[in-house]
């Protein structure tokens, strides 16, 4: 005599199935998508993805003012190409670093976690404080995020030593572009559940619709568009110490935000503006463009303004 099923069972089995085959589906789908969108080139790192190094056009021996370019959150130094390259015409060495895990494979992306991204950042400033006289510290998106932290850190050290040390640049001014201070309320889902919604769902598209407006930029741009439950909570993690560190920050701080931005909306800017412990700090609109507004609509007029901010104060 055969024992029926009962209604509860076959339920939990089909939704089982579903989510087996929902998580292989996408695992597939984007390790088959990387290597024909995003070729890798013989150093392990996607073509066009490498750091960027634009040295000095004075005399050996000159000493000229450096900046430090950090980029966001599953991106890369393509997304500051153009700020690069004009702040290098203008008169400073300039350094972008491709932060770890970023640009480079998708298993590599999924392992790494904040505090590499922390410790890379703080690495570079650290080289350039000891080859400049003088350093800023500009930051895009997470970017933005890394290096209010950073420079937090900078400000409490100095605050306590009462000194500065003599054989280490100092930081002459903070660029926040479009900084990463705050999380829509499905990403601060998704990380704080990071660990039941991963084995179901591995990876998860970045939401919001695109951050790059303009068709051509976006088109170039070497961003997978994907990441994993874990990393989002990675990225939390750097979300709330740069959030605690903004009133730490004394260093003379400009903040750039497109007013169309679809990932921080403006009153995130403006809290921060105010949360900033700087006396010296100045919010800048954008009327164009995304968020990722240094390769967006409006990049010129970004690049104008972040030059003229840190001339100022140099």
């Amino acid at each position: 005599m055969s024992v029926p099923v009962l209604p509860w069972a076959a339920a939990f089995a089909a939704i089982a199935a579903g989510l087996v085959l929902l998580r292989l589906l996408t695992s597939r789908r984007y390790a088959r998508g990387r290597p024909t969108r995003l070729p890798l080139g013989a150093d392990g790192i996607i073509v066009g993805a490498g750091p960027i190094s634009l040295p000095p056009d004075s005399a050996p021996g000159t000493r000229q003012p450096a900046v430090l370019l950090l980029h966001g959150f599953g991106d890369t130094p393509q997304t500051l190409a153009h700020l690069a390259a004009y702040l290098h015409d203008h008169g400073w060495t300039v350094r972008v670093p491709l932060l770890p895990g970023h640009g480079r494979t998708l298993g590599e992306w999924a392992r790494t976690r904040a505090a590499d991204w922390l410790d890379a950042a703080r690495t570079e400033l650290a080289a350039l404080r000891r080859q400049h006289d003088a350093v800023a510290l500009v930051g895009l998106s997470m970017g933005g995020a890394l290096a209010t932290v950073l420079a937090a850190e900078e400000s409490v050290r100095d605050s306590a030593s009462g000194t500065r040390d003599g054989h280490t640049a100092r930081i002459v001014a903070l660029v926040l572009i479009a900084p990463y201070l705050a999380m829509a309320w499905w990403m601060r889902t998704l990380a704080s559940l990071h660990r039941v919604i991963a084995p179901v769902m591995p990876y998860a598209y970045a939401g919001g619709g695109p951050s790059i407006l303009d068709p051509a930029e976006r088109q170039q741009n070497l961003a997978y568009g994907v990441t994993t439950p874990r990393l989002v909570n990675e990225l939390a993690y750097v979300v709330r110490a740069a959030r605690a560190a903004l009133p730490q920050v004394t260093i003379p701080t400009l903040l750039v935000q497109s007013r169309f931005d679809n990932r921080i909306r403006p009153a995130t800017a403006e809290w921060a503006l105010g949360a900033l412990g700087s006396p010296d700090k100045r919010l800048v609109w954008i009327d164009r463009g995304g968020h990722v507004i240094t390769v967006d609509h409006g990049h010129e007029e970004v690049a104008s303004c972040v030059n003229d901010w840190l001339a100022t104060h140099m």
